[in-house]
């Protein structure tokens, strides 16, 4: 079992412990809000039933009160009709009765008097003729329907046409001696029966609506909009009949508004108390495992110290000793309790090194402590001295304040005796590699100074014939003179260059314009290619590019490359014996391009190019190109071929070019 699983199981088995009994006051409070919820609910099923009660017994009351009115008034007719019966139609008894029934109902709009054939006789309000849209479209049916029965009837609704809504006729039949005479026709408006017998309470209560058979609103008491209805209600309304319907619809009212108010105000408490206990239950439980874990951790992180091989030490922020492990112990042979609560000069400082010490020391304490580490001669108990790499960190408290220093000490005396064996060693290597690189690069320098020396002695052997002429003037001599010492400088300073190249000194870097370098190198191979028959083309860069380069090393890797051309090209013919160097910038580098019509490269001699000792030629040495490619990658640039499309080669070196 890892230690990772052994402090994950200790963590569970607490868990496990205290899980049940922290999850009591939790479940105790879970039933008081669920205990709560069913309260509020019960309180609003009830309120809900007695509003429900309340709606249906106003609804009974309007409709009696809408019936009593409506009889009360086919009544009153009925007492008129008898009346004329007896007096006759032409009684002016019918003005008087009809006025006294209209203002004392509103709702009847009209009363109209009819004899037997159905001609009107009288109207009340008088009218001659009766408007039509006072007329309802069917009362012909109810005229002969009330004369049949000999009583009251309603006709259906109809509509008055504007805005006086819909309204229904009453016929009520006129007999004299049992027989027909005439018919009194009543028109009832039921927005106006509405308006007048529904109470104000009602109405800001509820909505109350005529609809007739197919649910279309007929008439309508309301002084509120119902935004979202509640309760309804639906009664059959009779007086008149004919499929009308009474619809009563309660408004949502908050009439218990503080009551809700306060039990929403406990349902929250109890919510919020709920959610408390089990936040206080999570930080409980997170708090106990963090203990856990915190012992588990420092049993572990005192086990791992103690397994270190590696030194530690702490110090307070005045330098005093306040914890080292057992590595350390053994590395300077004193107990612990020896050094916790020492200050300096510590008792394994050596006494020699005391005056480094104490400078490290305050170093350590003003935050300058080197953080590569520092090296200290330190002393064993034994009096032994050993060499220690010291670490010095900053101790951060739990609340991120700055509270001392932590030390990583390591014992390096085995370690640095191995080094200065190998670095013996390395030393050994490099004369060796430069003793090599000398060799390597012997048969470049005598062909680098193969020109120079050529000229020096053409120049040498023309000034001694002038001489043994006889009839030579001394401004005659001057000019090749001059040249000679250009040649002899010119081969110091190959000579000089390589030297420093090949001892990896640092070269002499300075801008320079790449364009005047190209062109010099290709000054001094010109004389060979027109030995050769081969024209030279240089394409200068029109923007005029400069780098930061040595010009003696770019010259030789251009003479390099133009000498393999010129070599290249022995069996080209005449007309195609051409070597083109052009200079052009691309991406912040100088491109040049040396590229030749000789007889190109193989692909399988094309991998090998630049592999020291490589070669192409019988006689070569197989290091110009790599030596070539060493001072241009120094110049952090690169070397590389392609072959050419017109036949030959092509070989291309970039150098960053120097911002303007």
């Amino acid at each position: 079992m890892t230690a990772t699983q052994s402090r994950t199981g200790t963590v569970d088995r607490m868990r496990a412990g205290t899980g049940w009994r922290g999850g009591l006051p939790i479940l105790a409070m879970a039933l008081v809000v669920v205990l709560l919820g069913v309260l509020l609910w019960l309180l609003h099923h009830n309120e809900a039933e007695e509003r429900a009660e309340t709606l249906i017994q106003d609804v009974l009351w309007v409709e009696q009160d809408l019936h009593f009115h409506l009889t009360s008034n086919a009544e009153s007719l009925t007492r008129l009709a008898n009346r004329l019966g007896r007096e006759g139609l032409s009684s002016e008894l019918f003005y008087a009765e009809s006025s006294t029934l209209i203002a004392s109902s509103p709702d009847l709009r009209r009363i109209v008097l009819r004899d037997a054939a159905e001609k009107v006789l009288r109207a009340a309000p008088p009218a001659n003729p009766l408007p039509e849209t006072e007329i309802a479209p069917d009362w012909h049916t109810g005229f002969i329907l009330a004369r049949s029965l000999g009583q009251p009837v309603y006709g259906a609704p109809f509509w008055l046409g504007g805005e006086s809504g819909v309204a229904f006729d009453v016929y009520v039949p006129v007999f004299n001696q049992g027989q027909f005479v005439g018919m009194l026709i009543a028109t009832v408006s039921l927005d106006e029966m509405l308006s007048q017998q529904v109470p104000w309470w009602f109405a800001q209560k509820y909505r109350l609506e005529i609809v007739d058979g197919d649910g279309m609103v007929l008439a309508t008491k309301s002084q509120l909009e119902v935004a979202e209805p509640g309760l309804s209600h639906q009664v059959r309304f009779e007086p008149p009949g004919k499929g009308l319907a009474i619809v009563v619809t309660a408004y949502r009212q908050d009439n218990d508004l503080v009551r809700n108010l306060l039990a929403a105000a406990i349902f929250g408490l109890a919510l919020t108390s709920f959610l408390s206990l089990w936040a206080l239950r999570r930080h409980m439980r997170r708090r106990l495992e963090a203990e856990q874990a915190l012992r588990v951790e420092h049993a572990f992180r005192k086990a791992m110290e103690e397994s270190l091989t590696v030194g530690m030490r702490a110090r307070d922020l005045d330098g005093r000793v306040t914890y080292v492990n057992s590595a350390f112990c053994r590395m300077v042979g004193w107990e612990a309790s020896d050094l916790i609560g020492s200050v300096p000069p510590m008792i394994y400082w050596a006494p020699e090194e005391t005056e480094s010490c104490y400078s490290m020391f305050r170093a350590v304490l003003r935050g300058d402590a080197p953080p590569e580490g520092f090296e200290l001669t330190l002393c064993r108990k034994s009096g032994e001295r050993f060499k220690a790499l010291i670490y010095e960190a900053p101790l951060i408290d739990s609340e991120g304040h700055h509270s001392g220093w932590m030390a990583s000490i390591l014992d390096i005396t085995e370690r640095q005796r191995v080094e200065d064996l190998s670095r013996q060693q390395q030393e050994k290597l490099q004369r060796t590699a430069r003793l090599i690189t000398m060799g390597e690069m012997a048969s470049t320098l005598a062909h680098e100074l193969n020109q120079p020396l050529s000229a020096i002695a053409s120049y040498a052997a023309g000034c001694l014939n002038r001489l043994e002429a006889g009839n030579v003037r001394a401004e005659e001599l001057e000019a090749p003179l001059t040249k000679m010492g250009i040649q002899a400088q010119r081969a110091g300073q190959i000579i000089r260059r390589i030297h420093d190249f090949v001892r990896k000194s640092k070269p002499s870097v300075a801008p320079c314009a790449i364009n005047r370098v190209i062109e010099g190198a290709v000054g001094f191979v010109e004389a060979d290619a027109r030995k050769h028959g081969i024209r030279v083309t240089v394409i200068p860069d029109p923007t005029d590019p400069w780098v930061d380069a040595d010009r003696i090393l770019i010259e030789q890797v251009v003479l390099n490359l133009a000498r393999n051309a010129v070599e290249a090209m022995s069996a080209t013919p005449w007309f195609h014996r051409e070597i083109d160097i052009s200079i052009r910038t691309a991406d912040g580098q100088a491109v040049v391009r040396v590229a030749d019509r000789g007889t190109g490269i193989t692909p399988e001699m094309a991998d090998g190019l630049f592999t020291p000792f490589f070669s192409t030629k019988e006689e070569g040495m197989g290091m110009g190109l790599n030596i070539c490619r060493s001072i241009v990658e120094w110049h952090r640039g690169r070397l590389w071929y392609e072959p050419n499309p017109n036949g030959g080669s092509v070989f291309l070196f970039t150098l960053p070019t120097k911002e303007t």
